[in-house]
């Protein structure tokens, strides 16, 4: 729950012009106090150089109370420890000169994070880093609820970073589940779960994530070429798979249709050597030179 308040300050060009008022008022009742000391009349003369001095003190306590405000910028009023609200509008105000004044900004700020060296899920040590996009929106809570707001999103979010990483896959591979979400795979999906803890963590400073992406994500230096052997290795057994059942069908509709035209009669084995033929011509890397036959069959 916010405990954030908003305060409606007074405008501050009506105490601006009093305070004016009060600066030109010092220096003729400053004269005018030394002009009644130097004609002996020192009642008078002090009572007046005194009310130039008081007056002088007061015209500076009065500047103390105006406050300026940019847009998407607050202002935090606090008056002897007690919270008095924030000022969210933007010009020129005039509050309590006694109180203190602390200006917040309240535009998104950009938080590229630094690259971590981390362990996945499944333990291989890889690199990852994040941007988050975030603003305040609770002026009480960045204020009073953390020591310092920003600080505190930049160790969180390293925390939360860390958390993700561990809680996933680097990537799914064929002989693992295929289905299973992974930090190179599934990209979106780890993006807006790091969003999600973000929004719980940080919502404790009155902080509110608007986006949180991947900027870095790879393999660490020590285990990045044998990985990458794997991958490769992944990729050539995928194809070899996708050749293969290419192979097949095409061997069955070669044997359907000289069956269904009456071409030419095999028994089993002769079927069997032709299948055999047709798979090293269709799944070999190399160009196959075929020997042809120029007598029968048989």
């Amino acid at each position: 729950m916010s405990h954030e308040k908003e305060l409606n300050a007074t405008s501050g060009w009506g105490m601006l012009v009093v305070n004016l008022l009060m600066y030109g008022a010092v220096v003729p009742l400053f004269v005018a106090g030394v002009r009644t000391l130097s004609a002996h009349a020192g009642l008078a003369g002090g009572l007046e150089l005194g009310g130039s001095i008081a007056l002088l003190l007061a015209a500076i306590i009065v500047s103390c109370g105006f406050l300026i405000l940019t847009p998407n910028e607050a202002g935090v009023i606090v008056l002897f420890g007690r919270y008095l609200g924030t000022v969210k509008q933007n010009g020129f105000f005039f509050v309590n000169p006694f109180a203190s004044k602390r200006k917040i900004s309240l535009r998104a700020h950009n938080l590229n994070g630094e690259r971590l060296k981390v362990n996945d899920k499944a333990g291989n040590p890889i690199e990852i880093a994040a941007v988050v996009v975030w603003r305040v929106h609770d002026t009480f809570a960045a204020c009073f609820e953390v020591e310092s707001y920003a600080d505190y999103v930049t160790t969180q979010s390293e925390s939360a970073l860390r958390h993700l990483a561990s809680s996933y896959p680097y990537d799914s591979w064929e002989e693992d589940n295929e289905a299973a979400v992974s930090l190179r795979g599934n990209i979106d999906d780890v993006s807006e779960a790091l969003e999600r803890e973000l929004g719980q963590r940080l919502g404790k400073a009155g902080v509110e994530v608007q986006e949180a992406r991947l900027s870095h994500l790879a393999y660490a230096q020590e285990i990045a070429g044998a990985m990458l052997q794997r991958q490769q290795a992944s990729a050539i057994i995928a194809a070899r798979r996708k050749i293969v059942d290419g192979a097949v069908g095409m061997v069955q509709m070669a044997l359907a249709k000289l069956s269904a035209d009456h071409i030419v009669e095999l028994d089993d084995e002769r079927k069997a050597a032709m299948v055999s033929n047709l798979l090293v011509v269709l799944c070999g890397e190399r160009e196959a030179h075929p020997v042809i036959n120029a007598g029968t069959i048989y």
